[in-house]
C-alpha cells in the first residue's frame, strides 16, 4: 500500500476514536501539567525522600527486640505460632523450623526509650525524631511482587509507582529538574542480591512525564545527557525546535497527549544539561558534610553519597527522591552479612535527618526507611551458635518515618514473642502509602486517574491513616 494513503486511513480511524474527543483530551492534558499543586488539605511535607532497603532487613535483629528467645535457641517454632501460614520454596522442605534468637543487643535510646539494635548507633541518636512502626505486613512472600506492591499498590507490574502518583498530583517546584528522581546503591553485606527493574519507578498508565529519572554514578549522571561529539548547545536547541514543530503537527492530527509529553521531556532534558552537572558536583560541599555522612560519602554511587545528593535534590524542590539500597536479602550468615549492611546505611540515614534538620528542612521533608517485608524468626538452613539465616516473612516487619508531619519518638504496633504475628495495631502497605500521601496534603481516595473505564488510585480500594504517628 502507498505509505501516504496508509497514513490517511490511519488518520481517519484516529479521528473517529480520538480526534473527536480532542477537546476533552487536551483539556485533561492541561489539567495534568497545570499549577498549583492538588492539595486536599494543608500539607505538612513538601517532598518525600524514600530510603528503600531492597531485600528486606531483619526486623528482629534491628528494630523488634525479643530477648526471651535467647532461652529458646534451636527449639522448634510452635505450630500455634506459625498457624499453617505459607512458606517460601526455600524453606518449605525443611523438616523443622528452629528458633534463631538475634545475636545483637538492643539499647533504649532517646527520651522516648525506643529500643534499637546496637547495629544502629547513629539512628539511635535520633530516636526521638522517628516513628517506628513494628506492625507492618504485606500480602506478598517473594521479592518481586512484594517490592512491586509497596511501590505501586499492586503485586502485578504495570501500575504507577508512588513517585509517579506524587509528581502527577503535585507537579514540580523546579522546572529545570524532574519531579521524581531515583538513585541505586549496592550494599557491602551481600554483593549478589535481588535485581531492581526500571518498571519500579515507571509511570504505568499515567503519562510518561511522571516516571522517575534514574541518576547514575558513572559517566553522564543521566543517560545521553551530554551532546554527541560535534554538536554544540546551539545546534541542540535548533534540533529540538524542529522536532517540536513536527510533534505539534502530529499532536493536532492524532490528539495523543503522549506526544505533548514527549515535547515536554525533550525540553526538560535540554534544561537538565545545565542543571544536573551542577547538582551532582559535590566538590563544593564542606568537609563537615562528608564527615557527617561518613567515610563512604566521597565515593560516587554509594548510599552515603546518594544521601547527600538526596538532600541537594530536596533543596532544589524535587518532589520525590527514591534511594534503593541493595543487599538485605540475608538467607544465610546473618551475623556476618548484616553488620556491613548497617555500616552502609546507619550513619548516612541519620546524617540525612540531621542535615535536613540543621537546614530547617526536616519539618517539610518526609523521610521513610524500610524494605518490602521482614525475615523469619526460624533459621533457614543449618542453625549453629555462631550463625543463622532468615527466610522471607510478610506477616510482620518494621519501618520508620521522620520529618514532615510525623510524630517523633513513637513506637507503633507490636508483634508476638516470636516476632512472627502482629498482636497490636497492624499496618498494611496501603495504610502506609495513604499516610505518606496525607503528609503531602493529599487525600489518597481523591488522587485518581481514569484508565480503561476505571478510576485508579495508589491505594486501590484500601488504606487507613496511621493517625498515632501523625502530628
Amino acid at each position: 500500500m502507498n505509505p501516504l494513503r496508509e497514513r490517511e486511513l490511519m488518520l481517519t480511524r484516529r479521528q473517529l476514536f480520538g480526534k473527536g474527543a480532542s477537546a476533552v483530551g487536551l483539556a485533561a492534558l492541561g489539567s495534568l501539567s497545570a499549577a498549583p499543586a492538588v492539595h486536599h488539605r494543608p500539607p505538612r511535607a513538601k517532598r518525600i525522600i524514600y530510603l528503600h532497603q531492597s531485600g528486606a532487613p531483619s526486623q528482629m535483629d534491628l528494630f523488634d527486640p525479643k530477648p526471651a528467645l535467647a532461652a529458646r535457641f534451636d527449639e522448634d517454632l510452635p505450630d500455634s505460632i506459625r498457624k499453617g501460614q505459607r512458606l517460601t520454596g526455600m524453606t518449605s522442605k525443611q523438616t523443622r523450623f528452629p528458633v534463631a534468637p538475634s545475636q545483637f543487643k538492643f539499647h533504649r535510646r532517646g527520651q522516648s526509650g525506643m529500643e534499637l539494635s546496637e547495629l544502629l548507633p547513629y539512628t539511635g541518636r535520633l530516636a526521638d525524631e522517628i516513628s517506628l512502626i513494628r506492625s507492618m505486613h504485606t500480602e506478598a512472600i517473594n521479592h518481586d511482587p512484594a517490592i512491586t506492591f509497596i511501590q505501586t499498590g499492586s503485586q502485578i507490574a504495570g501500575r504507577p509507582c508512588m513517585g509517579s502518583w506524587v509528581s502527577y498530583g503535585l507537579g514540580s517546584e523546579n522546572r529545570d529538574l524532574p519531579a521524581f528522581v531515583v538513585m541505586i546503591s549496592r550494599g557491602t553485606g551481600r554483593r549478589v542480591d535481588q535485581p531492581l527493574y526500571d518498571r519500579l519507578w515507571a509511570s504505568g498508565f499515567l503519562p510518561s512525564k511522571y516516571q522517575g529519572v534514574k541518576f547514575r554514578s558513572g559517566g553522564d549522571p543521566v543517560l545521553y545527557l551530554s551532546n554527541p561529539e560535534g554538536m554544540d548547545r546551539g545546534m541542540r536547541r535548533s534540533m529540538l525546535d524542529d522536532i517540536a514543530q513536527l510533534n505539534e503537527i502530529n499532536a493536532k492530527d492524532f490528539a495523543d497527549p503522549e506526544i505533548q509529553t514527549r515535547i515536554a521531556q525533550y525540553e526538560m532534558a535540554y534544561r537538565m544539561q545545565a542543571s544536573v552537572p551542577e547538582l551532582t558536583d559535590l566538590s563544593k560541599e564542606p568537609d563537615a558534610v562528608f564527615r557527617l555522612y561518613g567515610p563512604d560519602s566521597r565515593k560516587p554511587g554509594t548510599y552515603a553519597s546518594n544521601c547527600i545528593l538526596a538532600r541537594r535534590l530536596a533543596e532544589r524542590g524535587v518532589r520525590f527522591i527514591q534511594l534503593y539500597h541493595m543487599g538485605w536479602d540475608h538467607h544465610e550468615s546473618v551475623p556476618r552479612q548484616l553488620p556491613p549492611q548497617c555500616l552502609d546505611t546507619d550513619q548516612p540515614s541519620a546524617a540525612l535527618l540531621l542535615d535536613l534538620k540543621q537546614r530547617g528542612m526536616l519539618d517539610d521533608t518526609l523521610v521513610m526507611w524500610g524494605g518490602e517485608f521482614g525475615r523469619t524468626v526460624y533459621c533457614q538452613g543449618t542453625l549453629t551458635p555462631q550463625t543463622y539465616g532468615r527466610d522471607h516473612h510478610p506477616r510482620c516487619y518494621s519501618v520508620w518515618l521522620a520529618g514532615g508531619g510525623i510524630r517523633g519518638g513513637v513506637v507503633h504496633g507490636a508483634t508476638d514473642e516470636y516476632s512472627y504475628n502482629i498482636v497490636e495495631n497492624p499496618v498494611d502497605v496501603h495504610d502506609l502509602n495513604a499516610t505518606m500521601l496525607h503528609c503531602l496534603g493529599i487525600d489518597h481516595t481523591r488522587l485518581t486517574y481514569r484508565y480503561q473505564g476505571r478510576d485508579f488510585r495508589l491505594t486501590d480500594v484500601h488504606g487507613e491513616l496511621v493517625r498515632p504517628i501523625l502530628l
